[in-house]
C-alpha cells in the first residue's frame, strides 16, 4: 500500500484559523505588500507550494519596490475559502471553479470577486471501492460520495453536470443526497481502508492516484475531463476587485511569481516534487508523485481553460443568477486570462 498523503485536519482547526484571522485582520485595510493566500489540499496547489518555497512572489515584489509579506493559510472546502475572502482574512482565494462562480455571482456589483488565474489543468476522478458501482447510475442510497463541499465544490458541480447529462437538468442534484463533505486526506484514507460508509470519493491528485494504488477494489467511475469534454482548469485563484485596484504592485507581483512557478515546475519536475513533499509535509511515494506531475494529462499553466461549460450549466439550473457571456465576465482582464475559455 502506498504511503498516503495525510495531514491532520478538523472543523475545529478550520474554525481556529478563521477565528484568529478575524481577531487580527478582518477590519484591516489592504496595504501594498500584504498578501494572505488560502490554499487547500493536493498537487493542484503545486504552483503555490513552489512560489512559497522559492519566495517567487517576494522576489517579484522586491523588484517592483514593495516589501511583501506573504502568508499562507490552509483551509478545506470552497465555503471556508469564500468566507475567508469576504471577511477580509485573505487576499487571494484558492478553490475550484464552482466556488469562484458562486462568489462571482453573489458579489457582482458589490465586492466584484473575479478569477485571477488558473493553477493548471488536472483530471479529477470519482473513485469508488464498491465493485458494483461501474457508473454514477450504480450508486444507491447505501453509498456515500465524499467531496470537499456538497453542492459548492468543483467536484460537486462536475458530478451535477454529469447527472444532468444522464438524467436531465431537473435531476442535476440527484446524487447530492448521498454526498458528504470530507477533506481529501480523510476521504482517501476511507477509500483505501474500506469498510466505512464512504464508498466513493471525488477528489484530486494525488489522493485519487493513491486510492487506485492502495485498494485493489478502487476504480474510476467518472473522469472530469470526460464530463467537460477535455482538459479543464478545475482549481483557480480569485480575489476582490478592491484588492486588485488598490494594490496593483502586489497583485502583479503575485501573478508574475505564479507564472515563474509554472515555468519552474515544467522545467524542473523532480525539484517540484521535492518541494511539494517538503512544503506540504506529504507522506507520499515520490515515484507516484512524479508520475502525476509528468502526466501528459496535466498542464501547469495560469490561463484558465474549459471553464465556461460549467458556468453555463450553473446558470441553466439556477445555481447562479447572473448569466456570464464569456470567461471574461468572471475572470479579471489580465494578460494571463486573455486567451481563457
Amino acid at each position: 500500500m502506498p504511503r498516503l498523503d495525510t495531514r491532520p485536519w478538523s472543523r475545529q482547526a478550520a474554525a481556529f484559523v478563521t477565528a484568529i484571522g478575524l481577531l487580527g485582520s478582518s477590519l484591516a485595510a489592504h496595504a501594498e505588500g500584504q498578501l494572505r493566500i488560502a490554499e487547500q489540499f493536493g498537487i493542484v496547489y503545486l504552483l503555490l507550494n513552489v512560489a512559497q518555497d522559492q519566495k517567487l512572489i517576494e522576489k517579484r515584489a522586491k523588484a517592483a519596490g514593495v516589501d511583501a509579506k506573504v502568508e499562507w493559510v490552509k483551509l478545506s472546502g470552497g465555503p471556508a475559502v469564500n468566507d475567508a475572502l469576504l471577511s477580509g482574512n485573505i487576499e487571494i482565494a484558492g478553490a475550484g471553479v464552482g466556488p469562484l462562480l458562486t462568489l462571482w455571482d453573489r458579489t457582482k456589483g458589490k465586492q466584484n470577486v473575479k478569477g485571477v488565474a488558473s493553477l493548471g489543468n488536472f483530471p479529477y476522478y470519482l473513485v469508488s471501492n464498491n465493485p458494483s458501482v461501474k457508473t454514477i447510475a450504480d450508486f444507491t442510497d447505501k453509498d456515500r460520495i465524499a467531496l470537499p463541499a456538497v453542492g459548492v465544490s468543483v467536484q460537486s458541480r462536475v458530478l451535477q453536470l454529469a447527472s444532468a447529462k444522464l438524467w436531465g437538468d431537473k435531476e442535476f442534484a440527484k446524487l447530492d443526497k448521498i454526498s458528504v463533505a470530507l477533506p481529501h486526506p480523510d476521504a482517501a484514507a476511507a477509500i483505501i481502508k474500506g469498510g466505512t460508509e464512504i464508498t466513493g470519493h471525488f477528489g484530486n491528485p494525488p489522493f485519487q492516484e493513491q486510492e487506485l494504488a492502495g485498494n485493489p477494489n478502487a476504480h474510476i467511475v467518472l473522469n472530469s475531463y470526460e464530463v467537460l469534454g477535455g482538459p479543464a482548469s478545475a482549481t483557480v485563484l480569485y480575489a476582490t476587485e478592491k484588492f486588485r485596484n488598490e494594490n496593483p504592485k502586489t497583485y502583479q507581483a503575485f501573478i508574475d511569481g505564479l507564472n515563474d512557478a509554472a515555468q519552474f515546475v515544467t522545467a524542473n519536475p523532480d525539484k517540484a516534487a521535492d518541494i511539494y513533499i517538503r512544503v506540504s509535509n506529504a507522506k507520499i511515494d515520490r515515484d507516484l508523485l512524479l508520475k502525476i506531475i509528468k502526466s501528459p494529462e496535466v498542464q501547469f499553466k495560469t490561463t484558465p481553460q474549459n471553464t465556461f461549460q460549467l458556468a453555463e450549466f450553473m446558470h441553466r439550473v439556477g445555481a447562479i443568477k447572473n448569466k456570464p457571456a464569456s470567461v471574461k465576465d468572471y475572470f479579471f482582464d489580465d494578460a494571463q486570462n486573455a486567451a481563457g475559455n
